[in-house]
């Protein structure tokens, strides 16, 4: 029993709102954030949630409509603002063409045929300070760009760019959740840093075959002149065509980058500086300079007074505010996802399936990992997903004498798996892309988690024949 109410009930509960929920999108005409919301409520109610808010012993609030409010408050609260930031920036690089000289730039760097290398690169080194929401959703101009100039599927190179984002975010401190499962299980940061970044690597590998060898022909969709995202014919990819792009009047690969690399480099510095302790003086202005929300901020603030000086302050206002309306629905279902997630939190679901497996005769290894899948296909969450799995699991890998190195790594691998529709990420990568479809959206985004997950669990295997 957590706050009353029955674990076995809410359950129950979950089960009949997600069968709901993937009718809802698949078979009728509800729209993504309605049914979420339906959802949401068919949880709470079957699972004997209060219908009206009540104030708990603790002096928290507690029932379904606070479950709601509060998880899409908080969810949006958290990348609303940088998912505004980064749609206006990307209508910047849009119409000035800095978009096409970072694909450009891309292109000659790594050579024909590397794109998806390329984009996977690029987003595995740029979440390792950067929450990888906020970092898509400033990246994907570049995807969308190489898209139009290659003829290759952005859908493919999209999702080599997500994934890169996301496996770092995940496995790699010095972000949140992969730092505090560090601090759980008491192991060394810098030995875990190099043991994840190794592990890391043959993920993203495999998320890249995945996106183009199935993704990039099976859903090939181009942007168009209006930057809309449409199907097309397959056709091969345009080398000759991209590499020889009129770079006439386009602004220089610095100062293109250089709304991108200002955020990035304040955020990391932030990161390090709020790790090693150094928080007092000037690094005090430069750590709040470093919050994401700020860092991308000043980042549209210098593509505003570099890249669009050449422009009519109609004309850029207008771009922005078409890139705004974009953004509309991103957050809905963003915070749509946030609201079903936070319900199963409050409920203490999440714990009590946490619990039952950790009362299981399995593996002592497989146990971290177990915990930290369920939790993630639970709540959506994978950051409270790890933490909660390190949380149980870590008193009994310590006690069993298994490295707690190992242990660690397998609560961020757990994280990894199968986002759907309870994630964020879920809905900022696929609206994005503008994949519309629920049944193209768990193929393009679902599958390709659930690809760096399977990688992950073989890892773990062969690690614990050796540690």
């Amino acid at each position: 029993m957590v706050n009353g109410l029955s674990g076995e009930r809410m359950l129950l509960g979950l089960a009949i709102g997600i069968v709901v929920l993937i009718f809802l999108v698949l078979k009728t005409k509800v729209q993504a954030f309605l049914a979420l919301i339906i959802c949401t409520i068919i949880v709470g109610v079957v699972g004997g949630m209060p219908l009206q808010t009540i104030a708990l012993e603790d002096g928290k609030n507690f029932g379904i409509i606070n479950s709601i409010t509060s998880g899409f408050g908080g969810t949006l609260g958290s990348i609303g603002i940088i998912i505004g930031f980064g749609v206006m920036m990307g209508q910047i690089f849009e119409i000035t063409g800095a978009a096409k000289r970072m694909a450009y730039t891309f292109l000659k760097l790594f050579g024909k045929k590397r794109e998806e290398e390329a984009l996977a690169l690029t987003g595995f080194l740029v979440s390792i300070p950067i929450f990888c929401d906020s970092g898509f959703v400033v990246l994907a101009p570049i995807a969308k760009a190489i898209s139009k100039a290659t003829k290759k599927s952005v859908i493919g190179l999209g999702v080599a760019l997500a994934a890169g984002l996301v496996i770092t975010h995940s496995m790699v401190p010095p972000t949140p959740g992969p730092l505090g499962v560090c601090g759980i299980f008491g192991v060394d940061v810098g030995k875990f840093i190099l043991l994840s970044i190794v592990l890391a690597l043959p993920m993203t590998i495999a998320c890249i075959a995945y996106s183009r060898l199935y993704l990039s022909k099976k859903y090939y969709k181009l942007p168009n002149e209006e930057g809309e995202i449409v199907d097309a014919p397959y056709q091969e990819p345009d080398y000759d065509s991209a590499f020889s792009m009129d770079m006439t009047g386009i602004p220089g690969a610095l100062e293109s980058f250089m709304p991108l690399l200002i955020p990035i480099l304040l955020i990391l510095i932030n990161t390090i500086a709020t790790a090693l302790g150094k928080t007092e003086g000037i690094m005090e202005v430069v750590i709040f300079l470093g919050q994401p929300i700020v860092a991308v901020g000043l980042g549209l603030v210098v593509a505003i007074f570099t890249l669009a000086r050449r422009f009519e302050r109609k004309v850029v206002i207008a771009e922005m505010e078409k890139g705004m309306m974009s953004a509309g629905i991103i957050m809905l279902v963003t915070g749509g996802g946030g609201a079903l997630g936070q319900i199963i939190k409050d409920s203490g679901l999440g714990t009590f399936m946490a619990e039952g497996l950790a009362g299981t005769a399995i593996p002592i290894v497989i146990l971290p990992l177990l915990i930290s899948t369920a939790m993630r296909f639970i709540q959506g969450s994978g950051t409270v997903a790890m933490t909660t799995a390190a949380s149980i699991s870590a008193p009994i890998i310590i006690a069993a004498g298994v490295n707690p190195l190992l242990g660690a790594v397998a609560c961020c691998v757990g994280s990894l798996f199968f986002g759907y529709f309870n994630d964020s990420y879920f809905w900022v990568v696929n609206r994005t892309l503008g994949v519309s479809e629920a049944k193209d959206q768990l193929k393009i985004w679902s599958v390709t988690s659930t690809v760096a997950w399977a990688v992950g669990v073989v890892e773990i295997l062969v690690l614990n024949i050796f540690m």
